[in-house]
């Protein structure tokens, strides 16, 4: 009882000092409402399905499931819901977004389902039809993000409500449930569902009214679903959540539709991928492709305080741009600060404007706060880093942190700093009386708990005409501006020109005092806890926004230039934001900061343009272009050092491991999901031939069931989508730096958006995307697409065969070994009259096989690699992924074979055609 009090008293001494206590308000929000309370309620073409304590099942425990589909879990259901019967059907959906350009631009029966729509295209159309139905709208956003065909691609600031009554997408559990009960429900075996859920980790546990995950992963994946009668093997089974390849929010494809539901979700839980669960979790808002005009670089971390715990949470945009981490502690921590390399966090546990004892303590920012130290002194508060003239790292802090109204009280507290260096404090110092905390630099040090305090070349003052301010910071850049929230004091009024509410500017003053700028909170909402960024300053700030019931929902990340606004993430109190960018390099130099990375080749001095060089990925991209960015990371990274380059589909990205080459080869793997040949012929000619100075193998997979796909099909990622990354038309546009790469290239690349977790695995393996998921080669395979095409469009194959004709020419000319994998397929196409996934015939196969093994004999360069040998390889179930991909013990055996079959073309180190 002592300790809530003394907690109570400390919050109300708090909001007395500094925050916006008018607003709070002491009443409870209203109980959430159950959508299907009354049987009464109907809506047409909607099924009710009923809450029970009877578990939908989620996930699997079926020996060899993918990582994402086990295990199982269990999700209890105990609210009523209404299902659409049937999947959206063209014509309703073109009705509903009549006037926009995807509702005018596709092509589809009225009476079938809707399909080749992305996830966001299903959101719009579900708060349309709320909106015309008069009710709510499920689903928030900032902005719209479309291609060229009109899908929408993005939905920056995107945010789900359960609570709220309206059209939406069923979650997965409760698509699940709709499934396995006895509804009335059509589900077309031939089609896969969208539902609202990202996709997250399963954990073998029962959660009660689960909504999925709260957060994406970093390529932004969901589930999708396909019910199954489980009478056709060849088909996915309930448990399935998504498809061969990654499904994205930006996704779209002519099997993919959707259903809506209506109904609340109460006491919704949402789950992490560390398995914790959460009714109150935290949304991220943005992702580092939103902040690019704040930073110029993917290099950014957030830190602040989960007020509802009491610990650090933080977000490595660059890392795992769309995970929160939390550092669970019994330390209470706030005013968090980030160390100039973005490594380390320095708190404290005293409150600002609270006068009190507080420990300061440094640690690592990781998952779990790992190096934890605590400055050995009676009391610390407020710390801020520095780096001295000298190049010494400190920290500065006050000895309390109480407010500074008094005069004598605050003379009583003093401002000291102490050096950090390999994770240990120095001895302290003390630098002069009077708690500065609201930092100091150049000479100029200012406090702000009441009265905004400056002491300016050792003579103290006070500025704001004596007026109430509080959360004074001082930018750490050279310009010594001061930033602070006032209580709408005269001075104030009169400088931005009208009467406004406590803490609803910020204002900015010069090293004299003098107001020069201020920004105004967005309608709604008052500021609190702002802070200049850390690192690259420059005109940022972020702060903490504060709803009208005095909650600190929100917080975001301010431009003063252009004034903008951007929302990094909503909570139910999130407090003390700090942020962190990296400097920005001198693009026009060659020296580098990318530590081991770094791998800068001297060039003309060119300067790059940081808007445009390196940018091979944006919001909403596809998986391709996920992957490309990385992959033309590597390419800059290794374009020295490598002399084996793998292109190709996902069939080498996921059977080719450049790590496990022997001496003297060195390997990047190239290959992409659903490359084709025109990809590889682009990427041959464009990048690797003129760059990839020390090339001596090139290890192509030869698709030849994907070749029916014209250089101009959408299927091209080089025809069309490339056009929407500024980064290749910057290369199209000089020519593919064919008379020399210009300095920083590699760093640019490698600071640009998209170096995620995700990108980070495939820097350890070079390019190599490893799978464990062992499913087995299928006995009844799936034929992707007629296999017919070269008796119906001989054409087809005839403009492929001479595509990669042209790159063995090419090859053979240059005396580069070129290697033509045929990759193993499942043994059960033998039973079908397709080749592959994508055919062609059995018997036009063959001729294919003879054209390419004449091929290697006119051109000694030129080695065919047959691995599937008409599916009679010996490629064991063990050894597959699905029934056309390899997994990683496949992977391994491939590779092995490659290498060997390499050496025996090295010689005593000579190559020997």
């Amino acid at each position: 009882m002592v300790k809530k009090f003394f907690l109570f008293a400390m919050i109300v001494c708090f909001l007395g000092a500094c925050s916006n206590s008018s607003n709070v308000s002491s009443s409870e929000p209203d109980p959430i409402q159950n959508a299907a309370d009354s049987t009464k309620e109907s809506h047409e073409g909607m099924i009710l399905v009923k809450g029970s304590e009877r578990a939908a099942i989620i996930g699997t425990n079926k020996k060899g499931a993918k990582e994402t589909e086990t295990p199982e879990l269990r999700a209890i259901l105990d609210y009523d819901y209404f299902m659409d019967s049937a999947l959206v059907r063209c014509k309703d959906f073109k009705s509903v977004m009549e006037g926009t350009k995807l509702a005018q631009s596709l092509k589809c029966n009225n009476n079938e389902p809707i399909t080749d729509i992305t996830f966001f295209d299903a959101v719009l159309f579900a708060n349309k039809k709320s909106k015309q139905a008069k009710l709510d709208t499920v689903y928030d956003y900032a902005n719209t993000t479309f291609d060229n065909e009109g899908h929408c691609t993005n939905l920056s600031g995107f945010l789900f409500y359960a609570e709220r009554k309206g059209f939406r997408l069923p979650t997965e559990a409760e698509w699940i449930k709709g499934a396995s009960g006895s509804y009335d429900l059509h589900f077309p075996n031939n089609l896969r569902e969208w539902s609202n859920d990202y996709l997250g980790k399963l954990k073998d546990t029962t959660i009660v009214n689960f909504a999925g995950a709260k957060n994406a992963n970093d390529l932004d994946e969901r589930v999708i679903k396909n019910f199954d009668t489980e009478t056709d093997s060849s088909k996915p089974s309930l448990f399935s959540r998504g498809d061969v390849y990654t499904v994205t929010s930006a996704s779209h494809a002519d099997y993919i539709g959707f259903r809506l539901v209506i109904g609340t979700i109460p006491n919704a839980t949402w789950m992490n991928n560390d398995g914790i669960t959460s009714s109150s979790p935290i949304s991220i808002l943005a992702k580092a492709v939103d902040l690019w005009d704040f930073s110029k670089t993917s290099y950014m971390k957030m830190i602040f305080r989960n007020d509802l715990t009491g610990n650090l949470a933080f977000i490595d945009y660059n890392e795992n741009g769309s995970s929160i981490n939390e550092i669970v502690d019994t330390i209470s921590a706030y005013h968090p600060d980030i160390s100039p390399d973005g490594n380390w966090v320095a708190f404290c546990t005293g409150l600002e404007g609270v006068s009190n004892q507080s420990s300061l303590y440094v640690r690592h920012i990781d998952s779990i706060g790992s190096n934890l130290v605590k400055l050995n002194v009676e009391s610390a508060a407020i710390p801020r880093w520095n780096v001295l003239e000298n190049g010494d790292t400190v920290i500065t802090y006050v000895t309390n942190p109480g407010n500074n109204k008094d005069e004598t009280t605050f003379k009583s507290y003093s401002t000291w700093q102490v050096t950090f260096a390999n994770g240990k404090f120095g001895k302290p110092q003390k630098l002069f009386d009077g708690a500065y905390h609201g930092g100091i630099s150049n000479g100029l040090a200012i406090s702000g708990a009441r009265l905004l305090r400056a002491r300016v070349h050792d003579k103290d003052t006070i500025w704001y005409n004596n007026e109430q301010a509080c959360n004074a910071s001082l930018s750490k850049d050279n310009s010594r501006r001061t930033a602070f929230l006032d209580f709408g004091g005269k001075t104030g009024q009169t400088f931005v020109g009208k009467k406004y509410s406590t803490h609803q500017y910020i204002l900015i003053a010069d090293s004299t005092g003098k107001l020069t700028s201020y920004v105004q909170a967005p309608t709604g909402y008052t500021f609190d806890h702002s802070e200049w960024t850390v690192g690259e300053t420059n005109n940022n700030i972020v702060a903490t926004l504060v709803n009208s019931n005095g909650a600190h929902k929100r917080i975001s990340l301010i431009n003063l230039t252009s004034q903008n606004i951007t929302d990094l993430i909503e909570g139910d109190e999130v407090w003390h934001p700090c942020f962190w960018t990296k400097p920005q390099m001198n693009v026009s130099s060659s020296s580098s900061n990318a530590g081991e990375d770094s791998n800068l080749s001297s060039s003309s001095g060119f300067a790059l343009d940081p808007d445009s060089a390196g940018i091979y990925y944006k919001p909403g991209a596809s998986y391709k272009a996920i992957n490309m960015r990385i992959k033309m990371e590597l390419l800059w990274k290794y374009k020295d050092t490598s002399n084996t380059v793998i292109l190709g589909s996902s069939r080498s990205k996921n059977s080719i491991i450049p790590n496990n080459f022997s001496e003297p080869f060195h390997a990047i793997n190239l290959g992409n999901s659903g490359f084709t040949l025109n990809e590889t012929s682009f990427l041959y000619f464009n990048y690797v031939m003129p760059h990839v100075k020390k090339i001596r193998y090139l290890v192509v997979s030869l698709d030849i069931d994907l070749w029916w796909i014209k250089p101009t099909s959408n299927n091209n990622f080089f025809y069309s989508e490339y056009k929407e990354f500024p980064g290749y038309i910057y290369d199209q546009n000089h020519q593919f730096w064919k008379d020399g790469l210009p300095d920083n290239m590699y760093q640019l690349t490698y600071e640009s958006i998209g170096g995620s977790t995700y990108a980070k695995k495939f820097r350890d393996t070079r390019g190599y995307e490893q799978y464990n998921d062992v499913a087995g080669w299928s006995e009844n395979p799936t034929i992707g697409h007629d296999s017919t095409w070269m008796e119906k469009d001989p054409s087809l194959y005839e403009n492929s065969f001479k595509m990669f004709k042209d790159i063995v020419e090419s090859c053979n000319k240059n005396q580069i070994y070129i290697i033509g994998i045929i990759f193993p397929q499942s043994p059960g196409y033998k039973n079908t009259g397709s080749f592959g996934y994508g055919g062609p015939q059995r018997s036009k196969a063959i001729s294919v096989l003879n054209d390419l093994n004449d091929l290697s004999k006119k051109y000694p360069y030129f080695i065919l690699m047959d691995e599937n040998k008409m599916g009679d390889h010996d490629y064991s179930d063990e050894m597959a992924r699905d029934e056309e991909h390899l997994a990683h013990l496949g992977a391994i055996q491939i590779t092995h074979r490659l290498d060997s079959l390499m050496q025996t073309l090295n010689i005593n180190g000579e190559d020997n055609p």
